[in-house]
């Protein structure tokens, strides 16, 4: 079974050029390492609709089976991908983010300042990520090896 995923860099700075996209580009290496088709990764400033638009088309126009956001996590007034993400999620699944904290405690305590979202939207599965390149690929270690079988059953194909 191919799982396709895309990735959506949330980033002020990033989308005017000010800086270079890094953490996009680390997320989809590991997620190609370990197995999975990136399709697109993709780029938007800290804004709701910019991040919702690109959420939605992703899940529902693209049928992407991962997608994941990096960046706008953290508690500066511009961080609203938690809140983007919530926004267009038919249900939350409340223990990626809980794994993801677990794991990065162990790491730094700044852990905690990530207020990061997963959940699903129609057959797809919408995960949240810090900004950094590092803690980006941490979180996302946390969560890889349990992603396929969190697919198989959300397209009803049992435990």
């Amino acid at each position: 079974m191919t799982i396709t995923a895309a990735v959506l860099t949330v980033s002020d700075r990033c989308s005017r050029g000010e800086a270079q996209d890094q953490s996009g580009p680390a997320v989809a290496a590991a997620l190609t390492e370990a197995g999975f088709e990136v399709v697109e990764i993709g780029l938007v400033p800290d804004e709701v609709e910019a991040i919702q638009k690109e959420l939605v088309r992703f899940t529902d126009e693209q049928n992407v089976d991962l997608v994941f956001t990096t960046g706008g996590t953290g508690l500066s007034p511009r961080d609203v991908t938690p809140e983007a993400t919530a926004a267009v999620l038919e249900r939350e699944t409340p223990f990626f983010p809980q794994a993801m904290l677990v794991y990065s405690l162990q790491i730094t305590p700044n852990a905690m300042l990530s207020r990061m979202k997963a959940g699903i939207r129609g057959r797809s599965l919408i995960l949240n990520l810090p900004g950094s390149p590092k803690a980006a690929t941490e979180n996302l270690a946390a969560v890889i090896d349990t992603l396929p079988h969190a697919l198989k059953m959300l397209h009803g194909e049992g435990h």
